[in-house]
């Protein structure tokens, strides 16, 4: 005797709706970089350059600052404070890495980056960890 057929559950309305901003985005993004690829100058002068790197790294510190505080208290958020941390974590290593001139520069840049991946490591570990928090996110 043949089994009835499964219904498929559609995500909650909400959720659907939500999911669709970052795949049209997947989607978008593809040609825009391939125009990105083909237009942007090899080189250019940039202002605040100073205040962009600052800025970066008061990113990673608050992250890294309120994932361990939000840890320490048990607070389940901090697996999205982790999560957030490792993203900017990520995002220094590579503009280390392609901003850096040859030679000392780009050694120290490579060096920065495999502690930048060792603190994104850490953080993605504390961000799918089950975690041991006294309390659930609101």
């Amino acid at each position: 005797m043949a089994q009835p057929a499964k219904r498929m559950v559609p995500p909650a309305t909400h959720k659907g709706w939500a999911l669709v901003a970052p795949a049209a985005a997947a989607v978008l993004l593809v040609p825009w970089m391939v125009v990105l690829a083909v237009t942007l100058p090899g080189s250019t002068k940039v202002d605040n350059w100073p205040l962009a790197w600052i800025g970066l790294d008061v990113l990673m510190t608050a992250g890294c600052a309120a994932t361990a505080l939000l840890g320490l208290r048990g607070d389940a958020r901090a697996r999205l404070t982790a999560s957030a941390t490792a993203s900017v974590a990520v995002l220094d290593a590579w503009f280390d890495i392609t901003t850096a001139g040859t030679g000392a520069p780009l050694t120290e840049a490579l060096l920065c980056a495999v502690a930048e991946a060792a603190l994104a490591g850490a953080c993605v570990h504390l961000a799918l960890s089950k975690g041991r928090g006294r309390r659930q996110a609101p």
